[in-house]
């Protein structure tokens, strides 16, 4: 049985990551995901909800914020690193995503550092390899309270009184 569509528009996002300064066409993504190249955007903006175009833009300029809050790189080589040939493309899509300029958006200043509670929940240990360990509370019904009965005790109490 061969991949699913969704794993192999995964795939093609995976590939976009991979590269983001490489001159992607439309045709080489279609082709990573098996599809016409019509049928590929058209797919693309059903499953994710933007176009392959606007998906790659997106990351580009995502990393280049990164960069101009965590280095001195002057914006015209962020630009080129991103992929970008031209500093008024680069600038204009940037302006146009995030609604600043690059450097608007670098006198912000450096990014603060990551909280160790995020650093401990990424590297917690998950259990044994090909399973998920419990993670928050149990599951819930669809008003978000599980196991709690209508007069606000939880069921083992409530369950308690019927006995």
């Amino acid at each position: 049985m061969g991949e699913s569509v969704t794993r192999r528009l995964l795939r093609v996002k995976d590939a976009i990551d991979r590269d983001l300064t490489r001159a992607w066409r439309t045709e080489d993504l279609a082709g990573i995901a098996l599809v016409s190249p019509t049928h590929f955007r058209r797919i693309f903006r059903a499953t994710f909800g933007e176009s392959p175009r606007a998906y790659l833009y997106r990351r580009r300029i995502g990393r280049a914020k990164i960069l101009l809050r965590t280095t001195d790189t002057n914006v015209t080589e962020i630009a080129l690193r991103v992929g970008y040939a031209s500093l008024g493309t680069f600038t204009r899509t940037f302006q146009r995503l995030t609604r600043e300029t690059p450097l608007q958006h670098r006198a912000r200043g450096p990014l603060p550092p990551v909280p160790s509670c995020v650093i401990r929940e990424v590297v917690r240990p998950r259990g044994e390899a090909g399973t998920t360990a419990p993670r928050g509370p149990r599951a819930t019904d669809r008003d978000g309270l599980a196991g709690v009965e209508e007069d606000g005790r939880s069921g083992e109490a409530a369950g308690a009184d019927r006995s």
